[in-house]
């Protein structure tokens, strides 16, 4: 009874600690792949890719394989976007249309046939995570900003069925990062600047919430906290390019709040 006592004492003051370094903070910026959503962006990547070659394939009438090499090429395109004049979804959409010699009106056919028929069938991959609910809720309910700042390689109808499997698509954000209206990716200090840009906060305002430790951590360089999320999706290769300023589980952010 005591021991346990004693660690209650001690979380609890850990707890305190905690929520005094978060005093400033107004925004909570939310990655959703591993974080909010139960989904191993590595295995599922590949299942994606070759969904969509095979659409654009029968669109095209290309063979499939020079069909995924240029989706991947374009896919890399944009992750190499560091704030330019072109938004991701040109970089993709122009990067497609020169290797494939295909015009953009059947392009935008295939992509929109895709999204409507064969993505929703990728929920397979994802499962729930019972505490994402919760912490946003306990979010807004003390009055935070929520932001979803997942990396915008996939357009808005892409990102909002992943909501969808996370069950979060009725939660208010006055973010949601999509390939149409952003103009770097992760992990460059460029988008994230560009988020800060468009909710009109301070870096030192925002909490950067992510299961990749440097994918999600290098928020830091825009000037943003971060922090760790531990547990089964946790992506970290042992770089210490970016320390996060707090690490643990979803739920141990929620007792944060």
């Amino acid at each position: 009874m005591c021991v346990s006592l004693l660690l209650v004492g001690v979380e609890a003051a850990v707890t305190g600690i905690l929520q005094r370094q978060l005093e400033d903070v107004r925004v909570l910026v939310f990655d959703l792949d591993g974080t909010l959503l139960g989904l191993d962006i590595k295995a599922f990547a590949p299942v994606y890719r070759r969904a969509l070659s095979r659409r654009l394939r029968e669109v095209l009438g290309t063979g499939e394989a020079v069909v995924e090499q240029a989706v991947a090429h374009a896919e890399l395109a944009m992750m190499r976007n560091r704030g330019g004049p072109r938004s991701n979804q040109e970089v993709f959409m122009s990067t497609l249309e020169s290797l494939l010699g295909a015009p953009r009106e059947a392009l935008e056919v295939g992509l929109q046939v895709f999204y409507r028929e064969d993505f929703p069938a990728l929920s397979y991959l994802s499962r729930t995570v019972p505490e994402a609910r919760s912490v946003l809720e306990r979010a807004l309910k003390v009055g935070y900003r929520l932001v979803l700042a997942t990396n915008p390689i996939f357009p808005q109808v892409g990102i909002r069925e992943r909501m969808r499997w996370a069950q979060i698509d009725d939660f208010p954000f006055e973010l949601v990062t999509t390939y149409e209206t952003m103009h770097a990716c992760k992990p460059h200090e460029e988008y994230y600047r560009e988020v800060v840009d468009i909710v009109g906060a301070k870096p030192s305002e925002c909490l950067m919430v992510g299961n990749d430790a440097e994918a999600d951590m290098s928020a830091s360089a825009a000037g943003m906290r971060t922090y760790l999320v531990e547990g089964p999706y946790l992506i970290d290769k042992g770089s210490r390019l970016y320390r996060p300023d707090f690490r643990g589980t979803l739920a141990s952010l929620g007792k944060m709040l």
